[in-house]
């Protein structure tokens, strides 16, 4: 394979793999946070044990994603060195700014909360945590930013060959960056909101710790209900974005080979994506333009008459990304959503109802949906991404002209096959401490004093 296929597979599992860690901090630290503000507001310590036991998880997963998160960075000078001669003085500030700003915030007031328990008060402990928060959200923001301008460039001209900043205030208002930041950040928030459901149930079921896991799965039930409505709310909107910005991702979902004025939604479709037609199909009249448009009408552009007009604008070549891969992950993550709006409901019944959460038979399902958001999270990511292509700017710089031409395949290969394996193992070592202190539950008081016995000892 050429080093450029070689250097996307690399990014992709690196970017994959970090992904699996970020929206779990995102939301788990603001779960930690709310329920450590029950804790001064009421007084009450079982709120206190919340914060610790959920807050020990939380950590395990911020160090995993710290350790993925720094490599990605220096593969925009190994393996994508034209890319970073482009754009660098665009994509590198805000970069900067969320390392010095966003996780210098984030890891500093980590540490406040970690080693101040007890030793500050609990005001200046409470802030501490919800500045952590704060840096985790401000942390995907700048990287959003970022990637953003990826998507939908902004705030530059042209100057020698390369694209320069002279607007900076146009990077941060990028009207593709407001949709996507919430949805991003709603998901984690959902990531979290299904980690405590799911562990809270295992619990319960065992009736370990009755009132501890109740609370939980109680103050998750109502975040998750909230954060996964909202998601499906802004990825409405972010979808309508998209059909004005990257017209050629949406036809790519839908498989829509000609412009349709009414648009055709597609619940089932086997396409031939040499001829640019189907197979079988099986669509909804009208469907997709009232997603588009809000209303019966309006056209949406078809793969053909896309390609037809890039290579008119931009030269010969193949402007469609992967047609099965945008289909699949598309329907995967809004169907991976939907379920998860529908299990958020369920669970927030008998939180409403003050119902014994514990004998509720469909408790017994949590545990498993921990895996939807991650799954979610998974194939939108790869959707984004992937439906850009064959840009890595859009509609300034192609994939096939960003990477380092300094590289063998022999080179890029050699550390596709280490970092594939480092990050299984890391994967491992994560999911292996978070099933064991998860299982293990929170720490215990001793007898003789008010200490905890167990993981903050």
């Amino acid at each position: 394979m050429s080093v450029q296929i070689l250097s996307q597979l690399q990014f992709a599992i690196t970017s994959v793999y970090h992904f699996f860690f970020v929206p779990l901090t995102v939301g788990l630290s603001v779960l930690i946070a709310i329920m450590e503000t029950l804790y001064v507001r009421a007084g009450d310590e079982t709120y206190k044990r919340m914060a610790k036991f959920w807050g020990n998880l939380f950590l395990i997963n911020f160090a995993m994603g710290v350790v993925t998160g720094i490599v990605m960075e220096f593969q925009f000078g190994m393996n994508w060195a034209q890319y970073s001669r482009f754009v660098g003085d665009i994509f590198g500030a805000p970069l900067a700014i969320e390392a010095l700003l966003a996780f210098f915030l984030e890891s500093v007031f980590l540490g406040v909360w970690i080693f101040g328990w007890e030793k500050t008060s609990k005001g200046v402990h409470l802030a501490s945590i919800w500045l952590v928060a704060l840096g985790s959200t401000l942390s995907a923001l700048w990287i959003l930013i970022a990637n953003s301008f990826m998507q939908h460039p902004v705030g530059y001209a042209i100057e020698n060959g390369r694209a320069v900043m002279n607007d900076f205030g146009a990077l941060l208002t990028n009207s593709y960056l407001w949709t996507q930041f919430p949805h991003t950040v709603l998901s984690g928030f959902t990531t979290g909101a299904f980690f405590v459901l799911g562990i809270s149930a295992y619990h319960l079921m065992r009736r370990h710790e009755m009132d501890f896991f109740r609370r939980s799965f109680q103050i998750a039930s109502v975040f998750g209900a909230l954060a996964i409505f909202l998601v499906i709310l802004v990825g409405h909107s972010q979808a309508q974005r998209m059909v004005q910005t990257q017209p050629m991702k949406m036809a790519a979902a839908e498989a829509l080979w000609e412009s349709q004025n009414p648009a055709s939604f597609s619940l089932f479709t086997v396409g031939d994506e040499q001829n640019m037609k189907d197979v079988f199909a099986i669509r909804l009249p009208y469907l997709l333009s009232v997603l588009a448009y809000n209303q019966p009408t309006g056209e949406v552009q078809g793969i053909r008459n896309l390609q037809a007009e890039y290579e008119a604008k931009y030269g010969p070549g193949n402007y469609a990304p992967s047609i099965i891969t945008m289909y699949w992950t598309f329907r995967i993550m809004i169907g991976a959503g939907f379920v998860m709006l529908l299990l958020a409901l369920m669970a927030l019944y008998p939180t409403l109802r003050s119902r014994p959460i514990g004998q509720l038979r469909f408790v017994k399902v949590f545990p498993f949906a921990i895996a939807l958001p991650y799954l979610a999270n998974s194939t939108g990511w790869m959707f984004t991404e992937m439906g850009r292509q064959p840009w890595v700017v859009y509609g300034l710089m192609k994939t096939q002209d960003a990477f380092s031409n300094n590289l063998t395949p022999g080179m890029v290969l050699t550390t596709l096959i280490v970092f594939a394996l480092v990050y299984a193992l890391l994967i491992y070592a994560d999911v292996h401490l978070l099933v064991k202190y998860a299982k293990a539950g929170p720490a215990v008081r001793s007898a003789d004093s008010s200490a905890e016995v167990g993981y903050w000892g």
